[in-house]
């Protein structure tokens, strides 16, 4: 009887003084795609951040339109910096979606609509706010009536405001699907993912209440941002774990050929 055999698996490299040190290449893999959605976490943050405090800037009074002309260069910045961050969410989603589709593909295919749905929101809210500039371009020539025009600049402030809640509700309904794969796979450490559960939990409460009138979004964020910027630190630094990364059939024993 004669049974075949595999050579192992060579690793690294070799020059003249003897082998080097061992090359992993699903590590490499792996660090890279963690640190790739790191960076798009970092940058998604940073984005829209810098962005809302731009147009917060330009649209923060009762009578704002007034200095929307001197001032339009800062809210077409700002606009731009916030329509930016679709991009940069929807990619974070699709790199994210192989490694979660190893785990649990509608999770993964919930993550990447709810993640599409709310780039959609807040690009809808983001026009209406460069709608702003000619209303003020208009009312500045004669053309609209100011006091009109004001009142169409309100509405399209809080018509992004109301695109921007609905969105964070979409984001943070499918983020907590994500938070709960993420803790039983345990592709980060429980800790992380048990704080994204409660953080993407209390931004969802959060965003239903500024709905609906209630001004409480801004408190309740605070744990979902804390674990926006913890997840990425994680990432950076430590990638996802390694035992988890490929998934439950990466565990299964290779069958060896056997010829009678």
């Amino acid at each position: 009887m004669t049974t075949g055999t595999t050579a192992p698996a060579q690793t690294g490299h070799f020059d003249g003084a003897g082998p080097s040190r061992t090359f992993h290449p699903r590590t490499a893999s792996r660090m890279w795609s963690s640190r790739l959605i790191a960076a798009l976490f970092l940058a998604g943050f940073l984005l829209y951040g810098t962005g809302s405090i731009l147009v917060n800037s330009v649209v923060d009074g009762p009578d704002f339109l007034a200095g929307v002309t001197s001032m339009q260069t800062t809210l077409a910045l700002g606009a731009f910096l916030m329509i930016a961050t679709t991009a940069v969410d929807i990619g974070k989603a699709v790199i994210f979606f192989p490694i979660l589709e190893r785990h649990g593909k509608r999770t993964a295919v919930a993550y990447l609509a709810t993640m599409v749905f709310e780039m959609a929101l807040m690009t809808v809210g983001v026009l209406a706010l460069l709608m702003i500039i000619p209303l003020a371009e208009q009312a500045a020539a004669g053309n609209l009536d100011p006091d009109l025009a004001q009142a169409f600049g309100t509405l399209a402030v809080d018509a992004n405001e109301t695109a921007y809640q609905i969105g964070q509700l979409s984001l943070a309904f499918g983020a907590f699907f994500l938070a709960a794969l993420l803790l039983r796979t345990g592709l980060v450490p429980r800790w992380l993912a048990a704080l994204g559960l409660i953080g993407y939990a209390t931004h969802m409460a959060g965003s239903a209440a500024e709905i609906f009138g209630v001004p409480i979004g801004l408190v309740l964020l605070i744990p979902g941002a804390i674990f926006e910027l913890a997840l990425p630190a994680w990432l950076l630094t430590k990638g996802f774990s390694p035992a988890a990364y490929d998934g439950p059939d990466a565990t299964a024993a290779p069958q060896t050929p056997h010829v009678m």
